[in-house]
C-alpha cells in the first residue's frame, strides 16, 4: 500500500472514542426528542438536521463531539415508535402526583431516549442508566435531577429487563 493510500484510509476508532461517540449520541437524542416535541419536527427531519449540522459542529469556538450516527438514529426512532409504552413505564416509575405530562420537557425527552434503549437496545441496563444520569448532569449540573433520573430509570430498567437484575 502506498503512503498516499494509507493516509486516506479511515483510522480505526479506539474503544474510548467509540464510547464517547455513543455518549454523545445519547445526549443528541435527548436534544432531538426535546426539539421534536417543541417544534413538531418529524424523525427524518430532526435526524438529518442533527447528523448534518450538529455532530462535530463548532459553536462559539467549542467543537461539539461526533456522535454514533447509528445509535442516535435508533434511539430517536425507537423512542417515537415505542413512546406510549415508554411513557407508561415512566408514569409507573413516577410518583402518582407527577405523571410524565407534568415533568420538565428535557426530562421527558431523556426518559423517552433512555426508555427506547432499555426496551430495544443492546447495552446493559446499568450502562444505560449511568449514561443517562450523566446526560441529566449535563443539562442540570446544579440540581437534583440526576438522582431523580437514576431512581426513575432504575425502576424502568427493572420493568423492561428484569432478567438483567
Amino acid at each position: 500500500m502506498s503512503d498516499e493510500t494509507e493516509a486516506s484510509a479511515p483510522k480505526a476508532l479506539s474503544g474510548n472514542q467509540k464510547r464517547k461517540m455513543k455518549s454523545a449520541a445519547r445526549l443528541y437524542a435527548v436534544q432531538a426528542l426535546f426539539q421534536m416535541e417543541a417544534s413538531g419536527q418529524t424523525v427524518p427531519s430532526v435526524t438529518h438536521e442533527f447528523i448534518e449540522h450538529r455532530f462535530g459542529a463548532v459553536y462559539e469556538g467549542d467543537e461539539m463531539l461526533e456522535g454514533d450516527v447509528n445509535l442516535f438514529g435508533q434511539l430517536v426512532a425507537d423512542a417515537v415508535n415505542n413512546q406510549a409504552r415508554i411513557d407508561q413505564m415512566t408514569d409507573r416509575a413516577l410518583v402518582a402526583k407527577w405523571p410524565i405530562a407534568r415533568i420538565d420537557p428535557v426530562l421527558r425527552a431523556l426518559f423517552r431516549a433512555a426508555g427506547s434503549e432499555l426496551v430495544e437496545g443492546e447495552a446493559p441496563p446499568r450502562v444505560v442508566i449511568k449514561e443517562f444520569v450523566d446526560v441529566a448532569g449535563a443539562f442540570f449540573p446544579e440540581g437534583k435531577e440526576p438522582q431523580f433520573v437514576n431512581a426513575v430509570l432504575d425502576h424502568m430498567a427493572r420493568e423492561a429487563r428484569p432478567e438483567a437484575f
